[in-house]
């Protein structure tokens, strides 16, 4: 393990997911929980009014949501996701959150990668 490595990691103290996940009155609040390497996790907790913002990203995004229900639409494809679902949105899919419940919240973990490829998935 590398000097950089060690610091990064003990930048990242344990903690829990759920510990003051308010969800914001609008749109989504991130945290970033680790980063390293080309590696980037995060907790989003999002209101019941989801930001229409298009993501089309450089990176891989595995996310899995670990509470409430929401819908996503993905390269043309709307995808509805229950608490523990989770989908990887290769880099280059242009992607966002159009529905997410209000009870309760919709809490995930999204975990950004290098790509794997480019393109719509």
């Amino acid at each position: 393990m590398s000097a950089a490595d060690k610091r990064d990691g003990d930048s990242a103290p344990p903690g829990n997911l759920f510990a003051g996940a308010a969800p914001p009155a609008d749109g989504e609040a991130f945290e970033t929980l680790l980063r390293r390497g080309g590696v980037h996790i995060e907790r989003i907790v999002s209101s019941d009014r989801p930001d229409p913002v298009l993501y089309d990203q450089p990176h891989d995004e595995w996310v899995c949501l670990v509470q409430g229900d929401a819908d996503l639409w993905i390269a043309g494809e709307t995808v509805t996701l229950r608490a523990g679902d989770h989908r990887l949105i290769p880099a280059g899919t242009p992607h966002r959150v159009v529905h997410t419940s209000a009870d309760p919240p919709c809490l995930w973990l999204a975990v950004h990668l290098p790509p794997s490829r480019t393109g719509p998935a």
